[in-house]
């Protein structure tokens, strides 16, 4: 009979509820209805940078672009509809540019053989480049009022952003837990040179991942523009990184590949908008956050090492007696005897 146990998610969501109280106490404004709205809001946009990274993550990748390409989305719909283009037109404008940003990082990184973190440090300095370059670093001003529905919009009282988040949760769920990607993504993550021996596509992975992560950028930056109805150059310049890196490693996504959900990822980031918003709500000085945020991600790295470490003593001490090593001494053979010198 097979030992039932509970979801690693559930962890999660028990520290979220303790956050969650922890700064309802401290503060009565935090369980408002009208913070409760701005932190969807801002989580929506942490929710959807951790979902791309997540994608990444689990071939054993890292994509330092995501705030960089956040910004450049957004700008580029900002300055499409400010020369005379309907509001769709900019949509797919950016999302086309967001899934390219992620395309050339999946290229360079399978193609080039440089390590992930390099090629998308590059791209990060690029992609926040190319805005201020395009405006004089001059911010731009949306006049379509009909964009303002993807960041401002409500169906059935639940905000756009909220609704599009959970359309991409249950499609990204779907691709990683029922179709023969998600399988690959998976075991590229857990061991790629035994993928590649096994027939799957390692550049067919690689380059869908981080184009992956790019077309959540740019969703992330199309919300934000639209909020604020202008897009600025400099957006995607905070904690944007640190944040879909923090969801998506508390929510046990492994740093090394191979281990990780989207509900864990999805999760995570619900409880880094939380603590973002929490420190705000109590006034905490905003340069205290990346702190926080900072000592979230090391220690759900050291957690992870700690887990990979356990899981290995694990499966060692599952071996079939009869097996052993290759240098392993038989039981029953003496020692060798040292050569004279």
């Amino acid at each position: 009979m097979k030992k039932w146990r509970l979801p690693d998610e559930v962890g999660v969501i028990g520290i979220i509820l303790v956050v969650a109280i922890v700064f309802s106490l401290m503060s009565p404004t935090f369980r408002t209805t009208a913070n409760l709205q701005i932190l969807l809001l801002n989580g929506a946009v942490i929710g959807f940078l951790a979902l791309g990274q997540t994608f990444v993550l689990l071939t054993g990748g890292i994509d330092l672009s995501t705030g960089s390409n956040l910004c450049l989305t957004g700008m580029l719909a900002a300055i499409v509809m400010y020369n005379g283009a309907p509001w769709w037109i900019a949509a797919l404008v950016a999302i086309a540019a967001g899934v390219a940003v992620g395309v050339f990082n999946g290229v360079i990184v399978h193609y080039a053989k440089l390590p992930p973190f390099i090629v998308t440090f590059s791209t990060f300095g690029i992609a926040a480049s190319i805005p201020k370059i395009m405006t004089g670093a001059q911010s731009v001003s949306v006049k379509d009022p009909f964009f303002a529905v993807i960041g401002r919009g409500s169906i059935l009282g639940v905000p756009m952003p909220v609704v599009l988040l959970a359309i991409a949760f249950i499609t990204f769920t779907f691709i990683l837990r029922r179709t023969p990607l998600g399988v690959h993504i998976y075991s590229v993550g857990g061991n790629a040179e035994t993928s590649r021996l096994s027939g799957i596509s390692i550049p067919r992975v690689t380059i869908t991942v981080y184009a992956m992560s790019g077309l959540c950028a740019a969703f992330g930056g199309l919300i934000t523009t639209s909020r604020l109805m202008v897009g600025y150059p400099v957006a995607g310049s905070g904690n944007e990184l640190f944040y879909s890196i923090a969801s998506a490693v508390v929510g046990g996504v492994s740093l090394f590949g191979g281990i990780g959900t989207i509900p864990g990822a999805l999760l995570g980031s619900i409880l880094i908008a939380t603590v973002s918003n929490g420190m705000n709500v109590v006034r905490v000085e905003s340069y205290w956050q990346p702190l926080v945020i900072g000592v979230i991600i090391l220690g759900g790295v050291i957690l992870d090492t700690y887990r990979r470490q356990v899981s290995l003593s694990a499966l060692l001490s599952k071996r079939a007696p009869g097996l052993r090593s290759p240098n392993a001494k038989p039981p029953n053979e003496p020692a060798a005897t040292p050569a004279l010198q």
